[in-house]
């Protein structure tokens, strides 16, 4: 299809496909509607942005978020107005909670019928609050004079720290209004806020002091990762969240990575006299609920001011963009700080022995976890996992990815997430297969998102952990419920049979021995492969991962 590139009038479904590929969207997700269909018809007319048909609303916000989290661009989504919006509204909850710059553009009822109650079809009345409860912002294209303001307005505030999914509506009969685009788009704009000097000047002279300083590291310092870095090599040791996992580099010895709530890590924490929080909320689930103890002096940068000193009292708040703000700090730092020089052998200590510790939890899946963290690690695979006992025991730290945006993970806990999300971080990847960890559980929340791999011919790789089972759920009834497994033993297809259905490659282990060659042979082959793992046949953990327990002082998912 040769594309249509000069567009003076059309209608505003034009000028949003012609927007969006003017501000470099490539790639889109979605579901066709009545309501969506006068925007998707100019997508496939002009011929410059993939579509990528999902099979629900909520798969294609999935794909979208993952996408974003990996391109490190913009995410987009389309769904309908009404229930189709708010198929899509559990998996964009998890898109804000990992602060992913998600555009979500959906649609309304007629202009004269929006908000009124009146019954038309696809009529929720208060859809706004909905998509309010979900998005970092919500707008409303009225007419197709506001179309140019409005979706640059939109697009900006996705892509400003800090970043998050927003909804745009644009009621169906505004889509198919002329208008007159321009003959110039030019690109979205990133804002991000400044720190003040004197708190500059202020957490410099608190670093140039201590002996024994950390960085923690969350999500919002994915951009940081040159001045985190620079700070580890003056002198500062490193410790992330799952999210901001591999700012700085996994194979450091300064880098205790996301094993930051182990007993060595917290003992750790104990003979340090300073902590820098750079874009990270010190999530319950890594921080025993916020009870666990922090080194006396608590710095937090962040790009919302509303997280200072939210979950952990702090001496220093800078509100700022963490690379600006580091840089700064950095200018106002000798070349060596006059740090302990045996921090990173101490680092690097409680690291090999937390990871020697979850070594012993995993049994037979330990050479499971080997292969993988060897794999992955060395490839520098998209490593996507959705919720489950292999996610939670090994694939959150164990594994080693090698870029900040390769780690895509359910932050917000929901579990059957990762089918869609491998799409999404394997069509973002330009290098090698994405690689998405699944339990079988899981797996049937996402499974009609299989054919939609299929269909895009996707690069990925399915590890599928099945146990029959609810396995984690099995865990905490055991351990807290004298062993009345109600509920958690859930059918699920022979996988074989289902993939040979929609044209999937599967194939099956039932020893661990034969995991690394089935492995190596499914990365090797084109497009999307299934490779099954039989834990029934295989057998259990070494020690049952029952989840977080009763109380504060729970394990990190």
């Amino acid at each position: 299809m040769k594309p249509e590139t000069k567009l003076e009038t059309g209608t505003v479904g034009d000028f949003i496909a012609h927007y969006l590929a003017e501000i470099g969207v490539t790639t889109v997700f979605g579901v066709i509607s009545i309501h969506n269909m006068p925007i998707l018809d100019a997508i496939a007319r002009q011929g410059r942005i993939r579509f990528v048909p999902a099979r629900g609303e909520a798969g294609a916000m999935n794909m979208a978020d993952a996408y974003a989290r990996v391109s490190g661009g913009l995410g987009v989504c389309f769904t309908s107005t009404g229930t189709a919006a708010g198929n899509a509204a559990g998996a964009q909850a998890e898109a804000l909670t990992a602060g992913s710059p998600v555009l979500h553009i959906t649609s309304q009822v007629d202009l004269g019928f929006a908000d009124r109650d009146r019954a038309a079809i696809h009529d929720v009345p208060r859809q706004p609050e909905m998509l309010r409860g979900v998005s970092k912002q919500v707008f409303r294209i009225w007419d197709s004079n506001g179309t140019l303001g409005t979706l640059a307005a939109a697009a900006s505030a996705a892509l400003s720290a800090p970043t998050g999914p927003v909804s745009l509506e644009i009621p169906v009969d505004v889509q198919r209004a002329e208008a007159r685009i321009p003959a110039r788009i030019h690109p979205a704009v990133k804002v991000a806020p400044v720190a003040s000097d004197s708190v500059i000047d202020e957490i410099a002279a608190l670093v140039a002091k201590a002996k024994r300083p950390m960085l923690w590291l969350g999500g919002g310092a994915r951009g940081a990762s040159a001045e985190a870095t620079e700070l580890m090599r003056r002198g500062i040791g490193v410790v992330t969240s799952t999210n901001g996992r591999a700012v700085v580099s996994e194979d450091e010895p300064a880098n205790l990575g996301a094993f930051n709530m182990t007993p060595e890590a917290a003992a750790l924490y104990q003979t340090c006299d300073l902590m820098i929080v750079v874009g990270s909320r010190l999530r319950g689930n890594e921080t025993r609920n916020n009870k666990m103890p922090l080194p006396a002096t608590l710095i937090q940068i962040d790009a919302d001011a509303s997280q200072g000193g939210r979950n952990y009292p702090v001496d220093v708040f800078a509100h700022g963009d963490a690379a600006d703000t580091l840089a700064r700090v950095l200018e106002r730092l000798p070349k060596q700080l006059a740090a302990d020089p045996g921090l990173p052998f101490d680092i690097a200590t409680a690291r090999a022995q937390g990871e020697g510790r979850l070594r012993g939890t995993l049994g037979p899946y330990q050479v499971v976890a080997d292969t993988l963290a060897e794999r992955v690690s060395t490839g520098g695979n998209p490593w996507v996992r959705d919720v489950t006992i292999s996610n939670s025991t090994f694939g959150n730290r164990y594994v080693r990815i090698a870029g900040p945006r390769l780690g895509v993970h359910a932050l917000g806990g929901g579990i059957g997430q990762g089918v869609s999300m491998g799409i999404g971080a394997a069509l973002a990847s330009d290098g090698p297969k994405a690689v998405t960890l699944l339990g079988d559980g899981g797996t049937m929340l996402g499974l009609a998102e299989m054919i939609t791999a299929v269909d895009e011919n996707a690069p990925l790789v399915y590890v599928l952990m099945n146990d029959q089972a609810y396995g984690v759920i099995e865990n905490i009834q055991d351990a807290q419920y004298d062993s009345r497994r109600h509920y958690s033993k859930v059918a699920v297809p022979t996988f074989d049979g289902f993939c040979a259905s929609i044209g999937m490659p599967h194939s099956k282990v039932t020893s661990v021995d034969a995991f690394a060659e089935a492995f190596d042979t499914a990365m090797a082959a084109d497009g999307p492969q299934v490779l099954e793992v039989d834990m029934c046949a295989i057998g259990p953990f070494a020690e049952a991962f029952a989840g977080p327990p009763a109380g504060a002082a729970g394990k990190t998912e």
